[in-house]
């Protein structure tokens, strides 16, 4: 064989393997000269793309401003095709079996922490958003979240429209309501987010915890069981001394959310799985995606960081301004808000106060 001849036989089997690549299930040919289709986290670049024929027949066919189910999804999955619907909201006394966290560490699993969870869940025996909301046929969620960009929206009303509505960490309700709303169906919150103040607890709404390290396990055992907080070394800032909710108020949020959102939807460093700089989605974004899994049309309002404007106020309620996440150690607000902007150019989520 000719020497010409034998590295054209080397190289072309190079060549064919350079333009096909396999990414987690899915194969992807690309073509010299056509652009690609997905981008590096497997998302369609081109994020219009519509529905399958039945469901837009589907959806068509249902009278107007009915609740759409399966939409969330439907279009999640249409722009990603990986999206697997099935993650339930709250961990249950099956948690062992979720092998997608089982083998991991907080925020992105619960290893090591199972005996822990264990005797909280056994104690807790509920799992769910209560009868009335899990029995229904079709869910509409919306995620408040705490920007400032929610002031003087009159969005109150709107938001306590929803089936269910979830708020993040000690964002307050009272004297704020005409623009956040009244309704408060979970609070979803992590030791140092925390409410500290038991007055300004909602009734009749669920303390939903979310752990980011192991420590937090041990301060939620702690309120469940209404001891004596032991220490306060290795939280960050202030922690709640007492959580005003009976145990069956109390969830444990799926910890998969934080790290779908992290890994797969945002493309933040994996660290080897391990808490580290920049690579922790904020609350928010990890409600979002909890209501993808679990809501058939999910919306949002008070998101937003406008970086451009780092004098205004970064929370609805208080003085700090938007300067101040430039600080932030974990989180990665460029990138998060890429993948929140697919999410509204898409149509999978509404962004009531049009800050993302």
């Amino acid at each position: 064989m000719k020497p010409a001849h034998k590295l054209l036989f080397v190289l072309c089997p190079m060549l064919v393997l350079g333009f096909i690549y396999y990414s987690s299930g899915k194969l992807h040919l690309h073509v010299w000269g056509q652009k690609p289709l997905f981008d590096k986290q497997g998302f369609l670049l081109n994020l219009e793309t519509k529905l399958p024929p039945e469901l837009v027949y589907k959806y068509g066919n249902l009278s107007e401003g009915s609740c759409k189910p399966g939409y969330a999804a439907a279009k999640m999955t249409a722009i990603y095709p990986k999206f697997s619907k099935p993650a339930s909201m709250f961990l249950d006394r099956n948690f062992k079996r979720l092998a997608k966290v089982t083998n991991y560490l907080p925020p992105f699993g619960f290893k090591t922490q199972e005996r822990i969870i264990d005797v909280i869940l056994s104690t807790t025996k509920n799992y769910g958003l209560g009868p009335d909301l899990d029995s229904l046929s079709c869910k509409r969620c919306v995620i408040v979240g705490n920007g400032g960009i929610l002031s003087n929206k009159s969005l109150g009303p709107h938001i306590d429209e929803y089936d269910v509505v979830v708020r993040l960490n000690e964002a307050p309700v009272n004297g704020y309501s005409r623009d956040v709303g009244t309704k408060t169906t979970m609070r979803i919150t992590y030791p140092e987010g925390a409410i500290q103040k038991p007055e300004r607890y909602e009734k009749d709404s669920l303390f939903v915890f979310s752990a980011f390290k192991p420590l937090d396990f041990k301060w939620l055992r702690q309120m469940v069981f209404r001891e004596k907080l032991q220490g306060t070394e290795g939280f960050w800032k202030s922690v709640a001394h007492y959580v005003p909710r009976e145990p069956s108020e109390i969830r444990i949020l799926n910890p998969y959310f934080i790290q779908e959102a992290a890994f797969q939807f945002i493309g933040l460093p994996q660290n080897n799985y391990l808490m580290g700089k920049g690579n922790i989605p904020t609350l928010g974004t990890v409600a979002i995606t909890m209501a993808l899994h679990n809501c058939d049309e999910v919306a949002v309002a008070g998101f937003g960081y406008d970086m451009n404007t780092p004098h205004a106020p970064l929370h609805y309620y208080e003085t700090v301004k938007m300067s101040a996440i430039k600080e932030s150690w974990t989180h990665n607000i460029s990138k998060e808000k890429e993948f929140l902007r697919k999410l509204v150019k898409a149509n999978i989520i509404t962004d009531l106060t049009n800050g993302i």
